[in-house]
């Protein structure tokens, strides 16, 4: 159910509700889902997906609402298939102006009246995304406005990292600006597989979390903004 919904039927304020969600799943009863909430035993996620869009997603929502407020009118853009991202396109749900270019299936279920084009590929039940080279074959061709992208890892050593082996590079050329969404938690960490550099980013989208020293390190590099 959707926070308005539960809003509605007790009678409480959003604040409310959001606080009782948020309890509710960290004693795992509950998933939290952008703008919502499902139980876990009907959820139709699989389980590495869902413990993924239950982590750090308070932090996440926050990415979420700050990414898309840079999206503009008429604008067209590209998002990955990380629960990050997902948070994005509930923050774009209704908008009516855009394009959004995805592979991931969520995010095509999650948007409602914008324009969707689904790349082809591979069905992926752990990720809920298509992989493959079709994938890559279709980001080639796609020129969009920007691409809103998150990782595993960002580490001033080695750099952005997945842990992802087919996670696309095509999906780096396939918009004019390259914005990543990342929570905290994952900066000064290392993961498996190096994915691009902190300079090819054009701007860093983080929370709150983030320590001064690492956000001083980053603004050095690129442009990065704390989403509150």
């Amino acid at each position: 159910m959707r926070i308005s919904e539960l809003r509605r039927r007790f009678s409480v304020s959003e604040m409310t509700i959001r606080r009782d969600l948020y309890a509710l799943a960290e004693t795992g009863q509950v998933l939290r889902t952008p703008g919502g909430a499902a139980l876990v035993r009907t959820i139709t996620f699989e389980r590495d997906f869902a413990d993924r869009l239950r982590k750090n997603s308070r932090e996440k929502d926050k990415i979420g609402k700050a990414a898309a407020a840079l999206v503009e009118h008429n604008e067209s853009i590209v998002l990955d298939s990380g629960t990050t991202t997902l948070n994005i396109a509930h923050y774009l749900r209704g908008r009516k102006d855009i394009t959004v270019i995805t592979s991931s299936l969520a995010v095509l279920d999650d948007l409602q009246s914008a324009r969707v084009e689904l790349t082809g590929g591979k069905y992926r039940q752990s990720s809920l995304d298509m992989v493959g080279r079709q994938v890559a074959d279709t980001l080639r061709k796609i020129h969009a406005n920007k691409v809103f992208f998150g990782a595993a890892a960002l580490s001033f050593k080695a750099e952005i990292m997945v842990n992802d082996p087919e996670e696309p590079r095509e999906l780096l050329k396939a918009g004019r600006q390259r914005i990543l969404v990342i929570d905290s938690s994952k900066i000064g960490k290392e993961a498996l597989y190096f994915y691009c550099r902190i300079a090819d980013c054009d701007l860093i989208i983080v929370d709150s979390g983030v320590k001064d020293e690492d956000l001083g390190r980053l603004r050095k590099i690129t442009n990065a903004i704390v989403a509150e």
